[in-house]
Parts: structure tokens; sequence; C-alpha cells
């Protein structure tokens, strides 16, 4: 049976300060809950059986959109491919994290202690970060966004509901075997900074599993001297941080499921067989069109 999604509102000034009394405050997760404003319905439909949603125009849309997955999965790849389509920025937390160690922040003192100490960062700060940046669109004018990598819990998922309603839930899914191979070719350009990936990936199929391939993601020919493989990138490391990652997921995607929001995609491939496959779920392939034969 189809369940409705919820239409959003932009967040405004008032749920903006919501989420930065939240910060200093004790509140418990039923009294964030409880906060939370209903919303008429929304002409998005999510189809259970088919798993796509129901056609609207994207210019119509208020899009507020967050993307789950495994690390290494490309939620930042396909994030960023549909931010530009559809003309909202896309939000990753890390960066947002790595921008404010950069600067001269309140926060960044803090965060250089944790990060060298090898510690999580924490709610509160990830919230911080996150609702600036939230004020700072809003006094641009921006219309939406699409976040990734927030939130990871449901303690995350419970203060975001309290002070925005998220419109589409997108959980990228990948075969372990084959997202372990791609986590374990990622490569780091020293000089440039750019992310690139050496894993040339054709796993056949077998007991019932499609086959699958990715082609390799390689730099330019003056990056290639200079590539460098994560500290964190060995079979160990990322073993336990997928084990770790499917622990914590779960609650966070029962949480968004039970609502009607989530759409799960498995991915089918690289981006050449994925990135027309998702646009398709979402309904947005004629969209794409339309764009590239206005440009």
């Amino acid at each position: 049976m189809a369940a409705t999604l919820t239409r959003l509102s932009k967040p405004s000034s008032s749920s903006l300060s919501h989420l930065r009394r939240f910060i200093s405050s004790s509140s418990s997760s039923a009294a964030i809950a409880s906060e939370t404003t209903t919303n008429p319905p929304s002409p998005f439909t999510f189809n259970d059986t088919t798993t796509t949603l129901s056609h609207k125009d994207p210019k119509d849309r208020n899009v507020q959109w967050v993307f789950l997955g495994c690390p290494g999965v490309g939620k930042g790849t396909y994030a960023s491919r549909l931010s530009t389509l559809l003309g909202v920025p896309h939000i990753a937390t890390g960066d947002l994290v790595r921008e404010e160690l950069a600067s001269s922040g309140p926060l960044s003192h803090q965060l250089t202690e944790i990060v060298n100490q090898g510690k999580l960062v924490s709610d509160e700060i990830i919230i911080s970060l996150l609702s600036k940046r939230l004020e700072a669109g809003e006094t641009k004018g921006e219309s939406g966004f699409i976040l990734d990598g927030f939130p990871r819990t449901i303690r995350q998922a419970e203060i975001l509901e309290g002070v925005t309603d998220i419109d589409l839930v997108v959980n990228l899914k990948l075969r372990e075997d084959v997202l372990l191979e791609k986590c374990l070719g990622r490569r780091i350009c020293s000089e440039c900074g750019k992310n690139f990936n050496v894993a040339s990936i054709n796993v056949k199929g077998e007991n019932g599993k499609p086959g699958m391939s990715m082609a390799p993601l390689l730099p330019p020919s003056h990056c290639m001297s200079k590539l460098v493989t994560r500290s964190d990138d060995t079979e160990t490391v990322v073993t336990e941080r997928l084990r770790i990652y499917n622990e914590k997921s779960q609650p966070v995607e029962e949480f968004y499921r039970s609502r009607g929001k989530i759409l799960e995609f498995d991915l089918p491939g690289g981006i050449p067989a994925s990135w027309p496959k998702l646009l398709e779920a979402l309904n947005l392939d004629d969209y794409e069109e339309k764009q590239s034969a206005a440009a």
C-alpha cells in the first residue's frame, strides 16, 4: 500500500532557534518529537511495490532530502549530482567539520583536539555546525537541501525531525563484497586533494545475486604519482567500519521507514549504470532530459 510522504516547509528562523536551544538543553527525545509540526499530506507518494515516486515537476518540490548508506557507497557522489540537477545545496556533515577545522571559528580548537585524539565528533557539535549552515542558507534564500552523513543515530533523527520535515530519505545499498573492494580502492591526490578509485570491479553473479561491474575512477596523469591511501582504508578497519554502520543504521532506517519516507535503492553498478536508474526511481529521468535540452 502506498504511503504518503509529508510536504516540507522550509526551515524557519524559529526552527533554527529551536535547534540552537537544543544544543544547550537536556531536553529528551520525546520532548523534541512532541514539538514536531504536522503538515498537510504531499502529492509525493512512495510505492512500496515499485519503489518509485509519483511524478511532480522538480521546480515545484520543496526538496529536503537525506542520503543514507554505508561508508564508501557513494552518498556524496549521487547527492552532489542531484544537488546540481535540482539546484539545491548538498550539505555533507563531514565537509562542515573539515571547513570548521580549517577556519578560526569558535569550534575549530575543540574539533582539532577531538580529531587528534581519534574521538567521534559529538551530536552537539554536528548539530551546531548544521544549524549555522541552515541559517546561512536561509539568509541566501536557498529553497531546500540534500543532507549527506546526517542523521546517523536515532537521537540525531529525532532532533532533525523537531526542527524540519524531511521529504525523502534515499537509502543507497551495495553488495558488501563489492563495497569492501570499492573502499580498498580509494585513493587521494596528496596535492589537489581530489578522490579517485583504482578498483576495477567485475563480480560474477551467483547464488541469486546479479553480476556487477564498476570501472575505476582514475586520476589525470599529473595526479597519478601523487596518489595516497587513507590510513584507515585497510581491510580490517573497513570491515569493522561497515559492521558498526550496519548495527547503528538499522534503527535510523526503521525510524524513516515507519514514517513512509524511505526509498531503498540497490545500486546496480557504477555511475553509468546506477545514475539513470536512480533518476528513474525518483521520477527525474524526464527532468534531466529537459534540462539537457535547455542547456
